[in-house]
């Protein structure tokens, strides 16, 4: 009873904005994002250590205006979200432009299977909506929401135009499965992991506990790497969905330093995205809560 109490108002909310002209939901979105900026004290105090550790040089106001923008980003891609049931194939100009789509044709091509390796970063969910509204559906790997119900209406949202979803639980399995098929799966590695899911690499000069999976993936199946972001645009108005070359995997025959090796240069390519882009990335995550053994905790 509690979840259904809690799923409708939300239901109702998403439906209702999704009926706005899109300039006006985006509008709606951000002011709900900027809403939860003043109202939600434990997350902007997150945000702003995440800052202090990443950015040390910056201003205390640099910081704020960086944090603040992150709730922008967010309250669009709210915006955004709740009108994918509106869009068409022939509608797909008006969501986002392609960058760099070669880079992933190319590695389609392949025929071993293409892991994206993106973050919580603009809009990582109109990134693969508007991939498989494109004409190129593909699997994501997710965390089931708490609420059965807001995730029974997340999934129909994220799955309207053929993409599928990997649950964290089968991350290992439903991988490998998707490479042989040679299937495209995005998968977000930017989040806090714990031993042994995950291992300690730099990000931002501060050892983060990562997920190795992805790259215990390609280096098992031959699978390409791309990075892909997606990226908000103010100029186009639009989302800039961005495929980089593949990522060069490092083999040196041993398979545990090959994991962290290649984890690291994963790591390091989100981080230059979150540089170029900071305001764009979801800075009030703990990503740095697991600590390596004997290390205070950051937060």
């Amino acid at each position: 009873m509690l979840e259904r109490l809690q799923y409708w108002p939300v239901a109702l909310l998403v439906r209702v904005i999704g009926l706005l002209p899109r300039p006006l939901a985006h509008g709606v979105g951000i002011f709900i994002g900027g809403l939860v900026y003043y109202l939600h004290p434990r997350l902007r105090r997150v945000g702003r250590r995440n800052l202090e550790l990443a950015f040390p040089e910056k201003t205390p106001a640099e910081r704020r205006r960086i944090l603040r923008g992150v709730y922008v980003s967010l309250g669009r891609l709210l915006g955004e979200a709740c009108l994918f049931p509106r869009y068409t194939s022939a509608k797909a100009s008006t969501i986002a432009v392609y960058r760099g789509f070669e880079n992933f044709e190319a590695a389609e091509k392949r025929g071993q299977g293409v892991l994206l390796l993106t973050a919580h970063m603009g809009g990582w969910e109109v990134g693969s909506f508007f991939h498989s509204l494109s004409g190129h559906p593909m699997e994501i790997v997710v965390r089931p929401l708490d609420n059965r119900y807001l995730d029974a209406l997340v999934t129909r949202y994220r799955g309207l135009h053929g993409n599928t979803l990997i649950g964290k639980q089968e991350f290992a399995r439903g991988l490998i499965a998707a490479m042989r098929n040679n299937q495209t799966v995005g998968i977000l590695m930017d989040t806090n992991m714990t031993p042994p899911q995950g291992v300690f690499v730099d990000f931002f000069g501060i050892a983060a506990c990562t997920a190795s999976g992805v790259a215990r993936v390609a280096l098992h199946t031959g699978a390409t790497v791309v990075p892909a972001f997606t990226i908000w645009d103010p100029v186009l108005r639009k989302y800039r969905v961005e495929f980089d070359r593949p990522v060069e995997l490092v083999r040196t025959g041993n398979d545990e330093g090959d994991a962290v090796a290649n984890t690291a240069r994963f790591t390091k390519i989100i981080e230059e995205h979150v540089r170029r882009y900071p305001d764009q990335w979801l800075w009030v995550h703990r990503r740095w809560k697991t600590r390596p053994e004997g290390e205070e905790a950051l937060y």
